[in-house]
């Protein structure tokens, strides 16, 4: 069946940094299928040809495919159209609508509406979508995809899912994180569950604790504004961090569908161990890397935190007793996204003696998202010569020494999906709800009046010093190295 791709917020960067880029990757690579149309819709106004015009040179600058091929790109560009109107008017509404129809010739054809805008236009477009009977089904699928933040806290949340339901039902909403799109997150599906020698270790008997860490070197730079009213905690623990747990911690579904998947994911958000907010203040350790205050846009004696680590414990038989510890902030030392699973130390260390402590660390897999992604596993070897000392070393698996070629990139896998209708890496509105319920007890407790103003720390270092003594006061250390598969 023929498919059409409605972006609203066409001219925007979401949509020429990624959704485009990722498209026309998918068509090279004859991924895309045939008939497909991209539609997009905005208030500037642009011709077709002008809209195309501005894609391939964005495209150009932000496509990892090289330079673009005159013959691939000109198939594509036939594919793109453009309708000029705003959301809030009815009468612009109706005029894509007629275009649509125009462009489908009254083939029965599946849709998918994207909404790469700001936020604050979701439930609008939502509402003009269903005033239209755009949402309807009879000639062919209809299907919305919603970008993150999706809510800014459980209420917010909880109205956005309530009034997305009054046009589409949650079979059709496909809420989209990119990180789940990224082949070394899929791959820990793989590395659980179609081998036999991780499992049986994967559970409280064998693991000490999880470490989950998403690192950025940049600062805030313009965004200080945007940022400010969002803090790192609604940022990247409500979406990327606890998606990385929920991979991480789940168990095996029956079935590799999307309901099965997604399943087994929000039994993980149920296991969390519920917290207050003076549970939270004692769960978490944040700061503010020294020179947010004079970002652009940051208001004087801002108290964000830019840097945040929480601890979660899930009350489940596998996991009981163990740990999780979800780490992020700006400005840190690197750019790194990981997964390190601590083991626990033999039952007895008969090699103390010869070897020292701080060569003594325990067992621990190494999962590495982004960049260079792939997995390194640390155990001890002997050193050779007299005397039994020990050291650690490493295997590692890595994607680019493995496989040829370059790595999708997290939209195509993404949008494939919406357009196949597989909505097993995209967030059910439960599992949405859920993770805020997560984190809106620490948001409370870092917001609460008359709290200190967070931990300094310099940009470069890996987040303030109060964070190691939190870790070592529960006889533990972050990890805390630059990606460890270069």
């Amino acid at each position: 069946m023929p498919h059409t791709i409605v972006i609203f917020g066409a001219s925007g960067d979401l949509t020429s940094r990624k959704l485009v880029p990722a498209l026309y990757n998918l068509m090279r690579a004859g991924a895309l299928p045939d008939q497909t149309r991209i539609v997009g819709f905005s208030r500037t106004p642009l011709a077709d040809a002008e809209w195309r015009a501005s894609l391939r040179d964005s495209t150009a600058g932000h496509c990892d495919c090289g330079p673009l091929d005159d013959a691939s790109w000109n198939r594509f560009a036939a594919a793109l159209h453009y309708q000029p109107g705003d959301i809030g008017v009815a009468a612009d509404i109706g005029r894509l609508e007629t275009r649509l129809r125009a462009l489908e010739g009254g083939v029965p054809t599946d849709r998918i509406y994207y909404l790469a805008t700001a936020p604050q236009f979701y439930e609008p477009v939502v509402s003009a979508l269903g005033a239209h009977g755009m949402a309807a089904q009879d000639q062919g699928s209809r299907r919305i995809v919603v970008e993150k933040p999706f809510g800014t806290d459980l209420a917010t949340a909880q109205a956005l899912n309530a009034h997305i339901h009054t046009v589409f039902r949650e079979s059709q909403v496909f809420r989209i994180d990119h990180y789940l799109g990224k082949e070394s997150v899929q791959n820990i599906l793989a590395l659980r569950f179609a081998n036999t020698i991780f499992e049986p270790i994967w559970n409280r008997r064998y693991v000490d604790h999880v470490q989950i860490t998403v690192a950025e070197e940049v600062t805030v730079g313009r965004r200080g504004g945007y940022y400010d009213s969002t803090g790192v905690l609604r940022d990247m623990f409500q979406n990327h961090l606890l998606q990385l747990l929920m991979v991480t911690a789940m168990e095996a579904p029956v079935r590799f569908n999307a309901n099965a998947v997604r399943n087994e994911k929000v039994k993980v958000l149920e296991a969390i161990r519920p917290l207050d907010a003076a549970d939270a203040a004692a769960a978490g350790i944040r700061g503010q890397y020294r020179g947010y205050l004079q970002e652009p846009g940051v208001p004087a004696g801002s108290r964000t935190a830019t840097f945040g680590a929480i601890r979660l414990e899930i009350d489940n038989w596998r996991w009981q007793g163990v740990p999780f510890y979800l780490r992020s902030g700006k400005a840190m030392s690197c750019r790194t996204t990981q997964i390190v699973i601590g083991f626990r130390q033999p039952p007895l260390e008969l090699f103390a003696n010869g070897t020292p402590a701080h060569a003594r660390e325990a067992n621990r897999l190494v999962i590495q998202i982004q960049p260079a992604e792939g997995i390194q596993l640390h155990f001890h070897t002997k050193v050779p010569g007299a005397g039994m000392h020990l050291r650690l070393t490493d295997l590692d698996f890595s994607y680019s020494r493995e496989f040829a070629g370059r790595l999708p990139e997290a939209y195509e896998p993404l949008l494939l999906d919406v357009l196949e209708g597989d909505a097993s890496l995209f967030a059910r509105a439960d599992v949405v709800e859920k993770s805020w319920e997560i984190v809106d007890p620490f948001v409370r407790a870092w917001s609460a009046p008359g709290l200190a103003a967070p931990a300094g720390y310099e940009p470069g270092d890996w987040g303030p010093l109060s964070s190691f003594e939190w870790m070592a006061a529960q006889g533990r250390t972050w990890f805390d190295m630059c990606p460890v598969l270069t």
